[in-house]
């Protein structure tokens, strides 16, 4: 029976017939339990798939894209997934409060649409809220993530939030304009965020495999944590020990005017992966939404000044010629991909009213937008040895059933949905490998041979595994089947 609806859910997700449907799953026997749920740091070592060894064909792929959305767990969007580790394999789901005791229901979710009746399990937020309408946004921290956690049990996303049982909610997954590119291409269903929390630290994460601090921050903004709830009594941005975890904003351009100079974050110091690239002479750039005008001093209302983590460096501070050359906009990046000349490695951020984020915007109008950047690249001349990687910063502060690995003090955090497109990627296929966003940055060093930023990215399985570059010579369509 599950293996039915899971054939018919790919059938409509991919627009194929049913006997297609069967051929496309051949790669993947959807009635297999998936990859194990739980994994540690050894046994993560362990799954690498040498990640310093040589890579046959990577060298095809010259230009890698990285487009970053925002704030969805695997769950939420691909929990109905055929074949994938989703909703039908979430057997323990219920969620209790601050004590351990369950819930009679779910606590009614906020803003007016939801029932105060929901019952204590997943549910479609498309009973009660359109795909293309805002959904309310739900708290994303670094402390209350990790007692959302609650060790691995995943029982505490309702008790720590502001948005209550809309942790809960999930969208049908064949409504996802980018779930037909996930079934042709590959998904990775064990992907993880990097960092517990939110945007800020998760973005500074995906471009050095490791946390930012405040010395001598002020003590206004320094967290002081409840001993028996893990929880924050005040809930600062930095971390006792000096670490910056949650949104903050840096002493370079484009910042708020209205925050206090003291409060604004030191220039890092430490690598990036545009250091490492731009060492090795590798062509790069930072590509995002409304750039040009917030840099100008007229920033749309949805620019998000905290998901620009380059500006945080000393190396891309303002007045430096490396800030010029590669923090640019993302109308550069379309021109380019249509033209052809992208530089070697393209991260893309788009504005905040088509990056997806609950609050402010809706998973519809990002999805259309993530599509036109994908038809822009398929449709242009680099496309024939491009691969796109489209992943989330972080959950959101949605619930997901799979525990993430235990690694260090910092994370990872719950399952992201993460899509590998390419003509190098691997057909119809779900990659069940242990992945966290520095998987991209090894990716990355492991293809141009640049030396590793922390430990993280060192041991992180690096997504070759979703690629089969034996595919060359082939020409590809611009809806990528084989022809």
């Amino acid at each position: 029976m599950v293996r039915d609806r899971a054939l018919t859910r790919l059938a409509l997700i991919s627009g194929l017939g049913m006997s297609a449907a069967l051929a496309a799953c051949s790669s993947e026997d959807i009635t297999n339990n998936p990859a194990p749920a739980v994994a540690t740091a050894t046994q993560l070592v362990a799954d690498r798939d040498h990640h310093r060894e040589p890579a046959p064909g990577l060298h095809r792929l010259k230009h890698l894209v990285v487009l970053y959305l925002e704030n969805h767990s695997f769950d939420n969007l691909y929990g109905e997934f055929p074949g994938a580790d989703g909703l039908d394999w979430a057997h323990n789901y219920t969620q209790v409060d601050l004590t351990g005791v369950p819930f009679a229901t779910l606590p009614t979710p906020p803003g007016g649409a939801f029932p105060s009746n929901l019952p204590n399990q997943p549910f479609s937020i498309e009973q009660f809220v359109s795909i293309s309408a805002n959904t309310p946004d739900l708290v994303h921290r670094f402390y209350q993530e990790q007692v959302q956690i609650d060790g691995g049990k995943m029982d505490k996303f309702a008790a720590v939030s502001d948005a209550k049982g809309l942790v809960m909610g999930y969208y049908h997954t064949m409504n996802l304009p980018l779930a037909a590119e996930a079934s042709r291409y590959t998904l990775c269903d064990h992907f993880f965020h990097a960092a517990f929390g939110g945007s800020f630290l998760n973005h500074i994460w995906f471009i050095a495999a490791q946390s930012p601090v405040f010395p001598g921050a002020p003590t206004a903004v320094v967290a002081v944590l409840d001993p028996v709830t893990g929880l924050p009594t005040v809930d600062g941005f930095v971390t006792p020990d000096g670490y910056d975890v949650n949104t903050s904003y840096s002493v370079n351009q484009p910042h708020p005017a209205s925050v206090s100079p003291d409060r604004l974050v030191p220039n890092q110091t430490f690598a990036t992966i545009g250091d490492r690239l731009t060492a090795a002479g590798v062509s790069w750039a930072w590509y995002s939404g409304g750039w040009n005008d917030a840099l100008a001093g007229h920033p749309d209302s949805l620019f998000q000044f905290h998901h620009q983590p380059f500006i945080y460096f000393a190396n891309y501070a303002d007045g430096t010629q490396a800030k010029a050359d590669h923090l640019r906009d993302e109308q550069e990046f379309i021109a380019l991909a249509q033209s052809g000349g992208l530089p070697a490695v393209s991260f893309v951020k788009p504005l905040g009213e088509v990056n997806e984020h609950p609050g402010y915007t809706n998973v519809l109008s990002g999805e259309v937008h993530a599509k036109q950047l994908i038809d822009a690249i398929r449709n242009g001349p680099d496309w024939k040895n491009t691969a796109i990687i489209i992943t989330y910063d972080e959950n959101g502060g949605f619930w997901d059933h799979v525990a993430p690995p235990v690694v260090d003090r910092w994370g990872p955090g719950s399952r992201v949905p993460t899509l590998v497109i390419s003509p190098f990627a691997r057909r119809h296929y779900i990659d069940h490998h242990h992945y966290d966003t520095t998987s991209i940055l090894a990716l990355i060093e492991r293809r141009w041979h640049l030396d590793p930023l922390s430990t993280r990215d060192a041991n992180a399985n690096d997504l070759t595994a979703a690629f089969d570059f034996g595919r060359g010579g082939r020409h590809h369509d611009r809806d990528g089947d084989d022809r």
